[in-house]
């Protein structure tokens, strides 16, 4: 098995001079009528199964099915030969050089990324369907079909801290810390969400029957308030598990956003963006706030396995069955008629402008008055006291 660290901004060879027709599985490519620039890094042999933004957004994990080194490409390093089934996930211990990975093969490994080498292993009960770091470093957490067990480890030492057996009725498909690294969210083929308290050691909220079909993935917003869950229904809920509003509201529901079963879903830092990815393909980004989908992605040319944003919201990065991750400038999508459309038609138009400085699309918010703003926010923070609007008079 084979984990790659990418970097997303290496240029990839450059292609054979003759000219051919362009190999539509593998290009560092802009479609003729796309309007989202994306570079394709292929380095994989297999299906990709998770990929993440790491140290500061200048670095891509990615992990794969495959059996083989990554040869081509932008790839930093690769992590070779401790897993002898599919890798299922993999995440970046926080402000450390770790990586800890999942796997078919019933084990997590944690990793140095200084030097390659495999600082522990585990061995857990089941295959191993997820993996989780909390946002302190101190736990792993992993989600497995065998007594649809739910595990949570030391990441420093790899022993184990929690064995929760028969946590779900059916396989455990995805396990996420929450922010505060106090709670783990599970979400199982059973179609339930439940919350494990780390400090009680009990299961401190439940919902069942939360989709209508296989829960395949969740995740939190940074201040822990809402989960995002996503299903084999196609579509994604939000549950407000701060509040617990849902209890009487109901969640938050995407849909009409996939054609296909959703696989992945991921919030931007802010939680006014959520970016999902499916089966039928596709990725989708969302407006959280009006709950609708605002852009859809399209290149890859099978199941999507996983996604993530970048912390500043300008880049998306998506893996795919095809053996490939695509890295998606989204920085000027706001620009784009079919998104402008979107949220005009749910009476979100933000206002598309020119900076008059440095010559760059910008987007106002519909509440901010145009007319005092003709610079980009980068270019008013250079000089603040010139950007701002001179006071009424007294």
């Amino acid at each position: 098995m084979s984990q790659a660290l990418l970097d997303p901004l290496a240029l990839e060879e450059e292609l054979n001079e003759e000219k051919k027709e362009p190999d539509r599985s593998s290009l560092w490519e802009h479609e003729p009528l796309a309007q989202i620039p994306v570079k394709v890094l292929r380095g994989h042999a297999d299906s990709v199964s998770s990929c993440h933004f790491c140290f500061h957004d200048t670095r891509l994990l990615t992990a794969s099915h495959d059996k083989t080194d990554v040869e081509t490409g932008a790839q930093l390093m690769v992590l070779n030969g401790g897993h002898s089934g599919a890798i299922t996930a993999c995440c970046l211990v926080p402000e450390e050089n770790r990586v800890i990975t999942s796997s078919w093969d019933k084990t997590v490994n944690a990793w140095d990324l200084e030097t390659g080498k495999l600082l522990w292993t585990v061995m857990q009960g089941g295959l191993l369907m997820s993996c989780s770091v909390s946002w302190d470093g101190k736990y792993v957490a992993s989600a497995s079909d065998m007594e649809n067990a739910l595990y949570v480890n030391c990441a420093d030492t790899g022993q184990r801290l929690h064995y929760i057996p028969g946590h779900h009725t059916s396989t455990v498909m995805s396990c996420r810390f929450d922010a505060q690294s106090q709670h783990v969210a599970s979400v199982s083929a059973d179609r339930s969400i439940k919350l494990w308290d780390l400090c009680s050691h009990k299961t401190t909220l439940s919902i069942n029957s939360a989709h209508t079909n296989v829960i395949s993935s969740c995740c939190f917003t940074q201040n822990g308030r809402y989960l995002c869950t996503g299903s084999w229904d196609r579509t994604l809920q939000l549950w407000d598990v701060q509040t617990g509003s849902f209890r009487t509201r109901g969640a938050e529901q995407l849909s009409k956003g996939h054609d296909g079963s959703v696989s992945s879903c991921a919030f931007s830092s802010d939680a006014s963006v959520l970016v999902s990815g499916a089966y039928d393909r596709t990725v989708a980004l969302w407006d959280v706030k009006g709950l609708y989908r605002t852009l859809v992605l399209k290149g890859h040319l099978d199941w999507v396995t996983d996604v993530d944003m970048s912390a500043d919201k300008n880049w998306v990065v998506s893996s795919s069955k095809d053996c490939t991750v695509r890295l998606w400038n989204i920085e000027q999508h706001e620009s784009i008629p079919a998104v402008r459309e979107s949220r005009r038609a749910h009476g979100h138009e933000p206002h598309i402008l020119q900076c008059e400085e440095c010559g760059k699309v910008f987007s106002l918010s519909c509440l901010e008055k145009v007319n005092f703003i003709t610079k980009c926010v980068f270019c008013r923070l250079k000089t603040p006291h010139r950007s701002l609007p001179a006071p009424p008079p007294l």
